[in-house]
């Protein structure tokens, strides 16, 4: 089991440029490894990367040849301060989806997060932030671009998707990525979108809040419309959805401006507190397909798992937002092997526990961990 392990890593990481010029004492498929298996274990820098695979050299030494011994935590800063992101991106992506195939036609959410402790005021760099594409039903990490600002990630969005497979997936992404180019780049590569329509398109915003605001008096009924609705009780309030996509009405000046645009769509949620007081959120939405109502309520929903399943894991099992590693490409790549890691163990079936349990007991059992590396 551990010849198949070490071959499988083997083969996804041989297109990896190894950035060091001199004499190689560590192998770099070995520092790679190493590295995924410690984060997967708890390591969240270099320091405990380091020590977990001096505490594992004999685990590690069943699928790695270790001969040579660990490098030490300024060796793996070095070398994941060289490698080029993009390149490394594509071998983890091609390592996990051999694993886990991605379901053919989900949703796939765009959305940005930064990393607020990877600036460094020394050498005036900025904190990165990440724009990463997550796939909702199979809880994969399918890649992501490092931008200098937030306000950049209408330039790495078309980046990002220069790299995806979306060939019938929808593509869900908030209003900042709500831009004409990124629709028909979505269109023209096989893929379907539903955009968040905010003030950033004060008139496709004004237009679609002006039709549905003329028509939901009578529940839409004279108009070609689908609709779904959903009620949830728990913390101690009380959400209402309401979700509205209307085929694309004729005449509608903003249609013929974007690349593909069938239908239109409003999601609303009321909030009932405890108290009795209430709370409403109403957004809008266009589309390239007019899906069923509930299809549409859960590209919505489906959207957020962004959120909940990505970066607020990132944030609290890994400590993403304190992490302060920032040598060169050092922090994009430690960024990656995150995301493959929490990929991996949310992937992992064969244990009932939450991500934070699984990365205790992938540090604590051999078999577990090689279990979540061979994809059980």
């Amino acid at each position: 089991m551990g010849a198949k392990a070490s071959v499988r890593i083997a083969e996804h990481f041989e297109g990896l440029t190894d950035p060091r010029r001199r004499e190689v004492t560590y192998p770099l498929v070995n520092i790679v490894a190493m590295a995924l298996c410690a984060v997967l274990s708890g390591a969240d820098d270099f320091v405990a990367i380091a020590d977990w695979s001096r505490e594992k050299k004999d685990w590690l030494a069943r699928f790695l040849d270790m001969s040579s011994g660990v490098p030490s935590h300024d060796r793996f800063n070095a070398v994941f301060a060289a490698i080029k992101p993009a390149e490394f991106e594509k071998c983890l992506l091609s390592f996990i989806t051999a694993l886990h195939e991605v379901t053919e036609g989900q949703v796939i959410a765009i959305d940005g997060k930064t990393l607020r402790r990877s600036f460094d005021a020394a050498s005036s760099k900025a904190p990165i932030h990440m724009v990463s594409a997550w796939a909702s039903a199979n809880h994969i990490a399918l890649g992501q671009v490092v931008t200098d600002a937030k306000s950049n990630e209408i330039t790495a969005i078309p980046k990002l998707l220069d790299i995806l497979e979306i060939q019938g997936c929808l593509v869900t992404i908030d209003a900042m990525g709500c831009q004409r180019e990124i629709a028909e780049q979505i269109v023209v590569g096989g893929g379907d979108y539903v955009l968040a329509v905010k003030g950033n398109q004060p008139k496709l915003h004004t237009a679609i809040k002006g039709f549905f605001a003329a028509h939901l008096e009578d529940d839409c009924s004279g108009i070609d419309c689908r609709r779904s609705e959903s009620h949830e009780k728990g913390h101690g309030r009380q959400d209402d959805r309401y979700y509205y996509l209307a085929k694309l009405p004729d005449g509608f000046d903003e249609g013929s401006k974007w690349r593909g645009l069938k239908a239109i769509g409003l999601a609303c949620r009321i909030t009932t507190h405890a108290d009795g007081t209430q709370t409403h959120d109403t957004r809008y939405y266009i589309a390239s397909r007019y899906l069923s109502g509930q299809k549409f309520a859960d590209a919505v929903r489906g959207h957020w798992a962004i959120e909940n399943a990505l970066h607020w894991q990132l944030d609290v099992t890994f400590g993403e937002d304190q992490c302060r590693i920032r040598k060169g490409h050092a922090d994009a790549n430690f960024s990656l092997l995150r995301r493959t890691a929490l990929s991996l163990l949310k992937n992992n079936t064969s244990r009932k526990l939450g991500v934070k349990n699984k990365r205790l007991a992938a540090a604590w059992s051999d078999q577990y961990r090689l279990e979540v590396l061979c994809g059980r």
